[in-house]
């Protein structure tokens, strides 16, 4: 065993036995952290604005500060922009994390010094917990790869903008930074593409112990791979003593089997629930379902029933309120100047002792199979800018989903269309939505030009073939709806065996 790999376990055993302390203690820790939260917001412009002088207690909170979404904090953070301190929290940012959002577009998320140590100490203590369960901290004696965003940012008003991922690459500690993998000039490659090939020279020859990314920008990585060392090449092969796949973002299960079989065996996972506004949870065991809520890391947690969410005053609760198996709106107030903020997911807690949660879903239908995060409204503005060109186009219905693993190709989005009057120039429509919806969602932009998604296509159905599938779901007429799009492929699916017409 290594000295690194021995201090690891005891570090692992000191962390767990911390960690216990606010698992036990739950909603005292709740209660500390929005108490710190309420002391230091006071004297904020936002804290000033909702009276943080006169809250005593958490219905005090709720009467003061409303649920909002970004739109709602919108004006606060351009005024940090703008080079304002004091707003949302003491002094300036130290970062903003650019973001698209599923409800208001491009988002910059302020990441403070104080917020920073949750997305970074949280990483590192999901390793950890890893570590202090299975006793595997051989990892540690080889090299470790990253796959993120570039770590290059733009700098205005003394503050560092960037993707989070990037972000966190600056702070990766020094003790991983000796085995880290790929080198700093090649994360800042922005092509994918490009970016891929140089990760797979740098590291094809490595004593690769443990993988890190998003599911499908890994398989991409293994797939070149496995083809720069024989199209027949196993990662097993290739990296022998691989052990650990560390990952989170997306939901796994797509692509779980096909990145093993990549892989030539099963490893170990750490699943992990990182967003821009906070590092939430992570998978604290194998033995048990769910991830645990980190309490203690400077979030203050509310709950809405999902179902009441749109109502006028819905219900919030605190994390004591909270019941097993119900889907619940996340909201959070926290020391990156966040208050009140629905960050859109919804989760559903599977324990109590401690509490864990597993991501059930958005608030909202959208599409972010590789963290595009396209929204209704961007399809409906694509769709109308198509349809304003092509004056012929008449639509009945459509509908919108990923295509993961298609046969052939780069992974793209499928675009369902029922026409009453079909395009004169089907090639031209779909470059006309594509050419829209890249305008319209940085992300998207960024996944096509990087080429890991091809531009869409567009999918012609049989005459009646919405109709047809609501009916067979039993919700013909009414007030329901074909959303217009999903993250997954359920209708996209059922209306497969209507397709008259591909173009591409």
């Amino acid at each position: 065993m290594s000295l690194l790999s021995a201090v690891a376990k005891l570090v692992a055993k000191w962390t767990v036995k911390c960690r216990k302390k606010w698992e036990n203690n739950p909603v005292e820790t709740q209660d500390a952290t929005l108490r710190h939260l309420i002391n230091v917001g006071r004297n904020t412009e936002f804290g000033k604005d909702h009276d943080f002088d006169s809250i005593r207690t958490y219905e005090d909170f709720k009467k003061r500060v409303p649920v909002k979404d970004y739109e709602g904090l919108r004006s606060y953070v351009e005024k940090i922009r703008e080079g304002k301190e004091d707003v949302l929290w003491k002094g300036k940012p130290k970062y903003f994390a650019k973001t698209s959002g599923t409800t208001s577009g491009v988002k910059y998320i302020p990441i403070t010094k104080d917020s920073i140590h949750n997305h970074i100490n949280s990483a590192r203590n999901a390793l950890l917990s890893y570590i202090a369960e299975t006793g595997n901290a051989e990892f540690l004696k080889g090299k470790l790869i990253f796959l993120s965003g570039s770590p290059v940012m733009s700098k205005s008003k003394g503050i560092f903008t960037g993707r989070l991922s990037g972000i966190s690459n600056h702070h990766v500690p020094d003790y991983l930074k000796r085995s880290q993998l790929p080198s700093y000039e090649t994360n800042c490659i922005e092509d994918w593409e490009q970016k891929v090939d140089a990760i797979v020279e740098e590291t094809k020859d490595a004593d690769m112990r443990l993988v890190s990314g998003i599911p499908p920008w890994v398989q991409m990585y293994f797939d070149r791979l496995s083809k720069a060392k024989g199209n027949d090449a196993k990662i097993k092969d290739i990296f022998p003593n691989l052990s650990v796949f560390v990952w989170g973002g997306v939901n796994f299960e797509p692509y779980k089997a096909k990145l093993f079989e990549s892989i030539g065996k099963n490893i170990d996972s750490i699943e992990l629930y990182p967003a821009s506004e906070g590092f939430l949870a992570y998978q604290d065991t194998r033995s048990e379902e769910g991830l645990l809520l980190l309490l203690n890391e400077g979030i203050f947690y509310e709950f809405i029933p999902a179902e009441e969410f749109f109502d006028e005053n819905p219900t919030r609760l605190s994390i004591g309120q909270v019941e097993l198996g119900k889907n619940y709106a996340l909201v959070l107030s926290s020391n990156a100047g966040l208050w009140g903020y629905s960050i859109g997911d919804t989760v559903k807690f599977v324990s109590k002792s401690p509490y864990r949660v597993v991501v059930s879903g958005r608030i909202k239908h959208f599409i972010s199979a590789f963290g595009e995060h396209v929204i209704g409204e961007e399809v409906e503005k694509a769709v109308r800018h198509a349809c304003e060109i092509c004056s012929e186009v008449e639509i009945t219905e459509f509908t919108v989903a990923p295509n993961v693993t298609p046969k052939e190709g780069l992974p793209l989005h499928e675009w369902y269309f029922e026409f009453e009057t079909e395009p004169n120039d089907i090639k031209r429509f779909e470059k006309l939505i594509d050419d829209k919806l890249r305008q319209l969602n940085p992300y998207y932009e960024d996944l096509v030009g990087g080429k890991i998604l091809r531009p869409l296509k567009v999918m012609s159905l049989k005459k009646d073939a919405f109709r047809s599938y609501m009916k067979s779901i039993g919700k013909l007429g009414g007030q329901n709806k074909v959303p217009r799009l999903s993250n997954d492929r359920k209708i996209a699916d059922a209306l497969a065996e209507s397709v008259v017409l591909e173009k591409n």
